[in-house]
């Protein structure tokens, strides 16, 4: 069966060379554009390409025929013709009659911001699932482009997106698509179900879980491998993360914690990629402690903050406990950090040089210890088993040996203290 990555590659050429993008955005005057236009040029190096040009236009919106203004159409056609460029990205999504317009105004493939981060999680995606989701986005993506796309593609042949079939094979492919579609909605609905399954267990074993959420490029998956030891992909580059990665951290006064590292959010996330990928986020859904993680450097952390919040409210969990982390404060400036939230529910932390982390630890110990219970046992020396148990799982408080057994107080998992029945002497929730 063919993969997402066979349908999908990176911003190169069929030489391997990276595209010569133009970068096309409308300035509504809120002031974002030129932080979204920077953002959009990172995701098309990420992508595999290098944005040459960027041409901004301002308007109140968007063309309803071509995006841009007919004048600032004709000026990037001749942008394009002077600089050799191979493609351009707009930094909204398009439609599929702006898409064909603009393509056939500047000779070249369009895509949008959409597509760029779709192509980026192509090539991140390893497990069967995240593959599996990507494709999905992918294709529903590209179904109502189909029509009327045929003649210019192929006209085109070359660069992303543009090898495209005449107009009789695209008809025969819109069946197979919504065929496929269909296959893989299925396919996803199967993992999500696996993944209840697991995380039903985690409950029942009363594991605490946490998430580490935020925009993409905090240093997520950094902190996962500081905290647990972990062995996550790292790299300076967007979207580096894309299949969720779960570790246990151990704590030595403490109850075990399973860490999860999610993908990264970003300013203008299509809601089909949001649903897409709503098993992966499930596992942020289903944590009961919510890291969001912030890069404290970035010049626009602020709205980088209430991005991220905007994604939690569409996904149902913005009222879920959270922990505000700002991490790398070694490369924050004193003014930085004090633009930035303070309270009991923000910490200052560094993934890198490891500044913080022992407050994180502890904080992640408080919260966890809610699941536990208080317990005071007696333990025959014939059952030493049963106290390895209270060690591995739980916390001891206290323990004292006399002849009758070992006398302990401990904290723990509410499962633990029902398996320990006839032991226990009494025992209280915290």
């Amino acid at each position: 069966m063919e993969t997402s990555e066979e349908k999908h590659r990176s911003l190169r050429n069929p030489d391997g060379e990276a595209e010569r993008a133009v970068l096309v955005g409308i300035d509504t005057g809120d002031g974002s554009a030129e932080r979204s236009m920077a953002e959009l040029a990172e995701l098309v190096r990420t992508a595999g390409g290098v944005a040459c040009v960027v041409s901004v236009q301002s308007r109140s919106s968007p063309h309803a025929g071509t995006y841009v203004g007919k004048g600032k159409v004709a000026e990037i056609g001749l942008i394009i013709e002077s600089e050799d460029l191979d493609i351009a990205v707009t930094n909204d999504p398009l439609s599929p009659r702006q898409q064909r317009a603009l393509e056939r105004e500047w000779g070249v493939p369009v895509i949008d911001r959409t597509e760029v981060i779709l192509d980026i999680f192509a090539q991140r995606a390893r497990s069967r699932e995240g593959k599996l989701q990507v494709e999905l986005a992918q294709l529903e993506y590209l179904l109502p482009r189909l029509t009327g796309r045929g003649e210019v593609l192929s006209r085109l042949g070359g660069g992303i997106g543009t090898r495209g079939p005449g107009e009789t094979q695209l008809e025969v492919d819109r069946r197979r698509i919504r065929a496929r579609i269909a296959r893989l909605h299925e396919s996803i609905r199967e993992i999500r179900g696996r993944r209840q399954i697991e995380r039903q267990s985690r409950e029942e074993q009363e594991r605490f879980t946490a998430a580490l959420v935020g925009y993409t490029n905090a240093g997520k998956s950094t902190l996962l491998n500081r905290l647990a030891g972990a062995d996550a992909y790292v790299d300076d580059l967007l979207f580096a993360t894309l299949d969720p990665t779960t570790r246990a951290i151990e704590t030595p006064d403490g109850p075990r914690i399973l860490l999860t590292d999610t993908v990264g959010f970003i300013e203008k996330l299509p809601h089909n990629l949001v649903a897409a990928f709503a098993a992966t986020l499930e596992e942020a859904a289903a944590a009961q402690l919510l890291l969001h993680v912030v890069d404290a450097s970035d010049p626009a952390a602020a709205d980088k903050i209430e991005a991220v919040y905007a994604v939690l409210e569409e996904l149902g969990i913005l009222d879920r406990p959270s922990l505000l982390l700002l991490n790398k404060i070694d490369k924050a400036t004193p003014e930085q950090l004090a633009e930035l939230p303070e309270g009991d529910h923000v910490l200052q932390v560094s993934a890198r040089t490891g500044a913080g982390l022992e407050d994180l630890r502890q904080a992640l110990v408080e919260q966890a210890s809610t699941l536990l219970r208080v317990v005071r046992l007696v333990v025959p020396f014939a059952e030493m088993d049963r106290l390895a148990e209270v060690r591995r799982r739980g916390r001891l408080i206290e323990e004292r040996y006399e002849a009758d057994g070992v006398h302990v107080v401990a904290e723990v998992p509410r499962d633990v203290a029902g398996r320990l029945g006839a032991l226990v002497v009494n025992a209280r929730g915290r």
